[in-house]
């Protein structure tokens, strides 16, 4: 189990910088299941299953957990399929946050 998994998010208002691609390259070793976007501000990955009951007991768990981290995710679901994504918009990048979550997310 990832130590990401133990962590909570802070919480972001901006005012400090993004995480450099040194410091995403140290933290994305923790999550390989998800992709670094090509301008390092996204975490993505996809998942999939049997079907849309599913796909919704997945959604409803990842928006608790969202919840509880007060950190969110852009989702793009389907009947047996669930985009995530995530960036800390107040940052225009990634924070550790986005990492926290994705771990949280691979738990699930």
């Amino acid at each position: 189990m990832s130590d990401l998994t133990q962590k909570h998010c802070k919480a972001c208002e901006g005012g400090v910088p993004a995480l450099t691609r040194e410091e995403i390259a140290k933290l994305h070793p923790k999550i390989p299941s998800w992709e670094v976007s090509d301008d390092a501000k996204w975490l993505k990955r996809e998942f999939k299953f049997k079907d849309f009951h599913q796909t919704m007991d997945f959604v409803n768990k990842l928006a608790e957990m969202s919840h509880e981290e007060n950190h969110h995710a852009d989702l793009h679901v389907g009947y047996n399929y669930c985009k995530v994504e995530y960036t800390t918009h107040a940052l225009n990048g990634l924070s550790e946050n986005d990492f926290i979550c994705a771990a949280k997310v691979d738990r699930l």
